[in-house]
């Protein structure tokens, strides 16, 4: 579900940019700056695809090791600040037709300027796009194909259709509803950030900078759904999992890794047990976000 709103969004803003580049020079008959346009299009691609596989990389070299709890956790706070800034900022003034329209209208001097507006308009997107889901990747664990590439067409063909065909499509309808849900995805990578914070501590030894001695004296509102390493006559093996991530215990599904509660986990930054700070962070982080969200589209029908 994270990777079909995370490409639906990215790709349907994209869109929108290279329909309404492409309708303006399109009414001037400027066929070689059309050109450049889908020449800035691919290479954009190619460069966003070849940014994200660097990171990803870059990323997978930490191990599992403290020094990658803590870089999952810096991670994910800086995610989830490039998504407040995509979803409210770009979400106000992606519609704004007349703002690109004068870039553009500046960029025909020469046609290689077009080129450049879309190429770095679209890497930008590219760019978000493979944070985005490095960040939703690194929450649960899996990687859903059918949400990727499900959002990618449906967004292609919702920006083909307004620019195109003519369509009345409210744009505005579509972020205000894409926008709620990355609030929450937002929001639980603040959460997530948060618990890799303790994970850090842990693994590196250095749980007596927050004053305690072992990871048992962590506070925490709930600590529920613990593995096991084998089931009494009460418990129903439908609700388990056995050796998920190569723990040889039994997982309920609704714990953090369990196949409901890792959905959970990724979206609205569920867990099972999580500490007092996670907690609170993510409550601030909803709060805000679910305020500013009504603030901004408290208009749009």
């Amino acid at each position: 579900m994270n990777e079909f709103i995370i490409i639906f969004r990215e790709t349907l803003e994209a869109s929108l940019i290279v329909g309404i580049i492409y309708v303006f020079l399109s009414k001037q008959n400027n066929h070689e700056a059309i050109k450049k346009l889908w020449y800035g299009v691919f290479a954009a691609i190619i460069a966003s695809v070849f940014a994200g596989f660097i990171a990803f990389n870059s990323f997978q070299t930490l191990g599992n090791t403290s020094t990658k709890a803590l870089f999952e956790a810096v991670f994910m706070f800086i995610t989830a600040g490039l998504i407040w800034y995509v979803i409210f900022w770009l979400s106000k003034n992606v519609s704004s037709k007349a703002a690109l329209e004068n870039q553009t209208s500046v960029a025909t001097k020469s046609t290689w300027g077009i080129f450049f507006v879309v190429f770095f308009a679209i890497l930008r997107e590219g760019f978000e796009t493979a944070m985005f889901l490095m960040g939703s990747f690194s929450m649960t664990k899996n990687f859903s194909y059918i949400g990727f590439f499900s959002g990618m067409i449906i967004a292609i063909f919702i920006g083909y259709g307004i620019f195109f065909h003519g369509r009345k499509i409210n744009i505005r309808s579509f972020f205000k509803t894409t926008t709620l849900l990355l609030v929450f995805l937002a929001s639980g990578m603040v959460a997530y950030g948060s618990h890799e914070i303790e994970s850090y501590l842990v693994k590196s030894k250095q749980l007596n900078l927050i004053s305690i001695d072992s990871v048992s004296e962590i506070a925490r509102p709930w600590n529920i759904l613990i593995p096991k390493t084998e089931l009494s006559s009460s418990n129903n093996k439908f609700f388990y999992s056995y050796n998920i991530n190569g723990k040889e215990k039994y997982t309920h599904l609704l714990h953090e890794n369990g196949r409901v509660g890792v959905f959970l986990k990724g979206f609205f930054g569920y867990n099972s047990n999580p500490n007092y700070i996670e907690l609170i962070l993510w409550l601030l982080s909803l709060g805000i976000g679910l305020s500013y969200w009504r603030k901004v589209y408290q208009d749009v029908r």
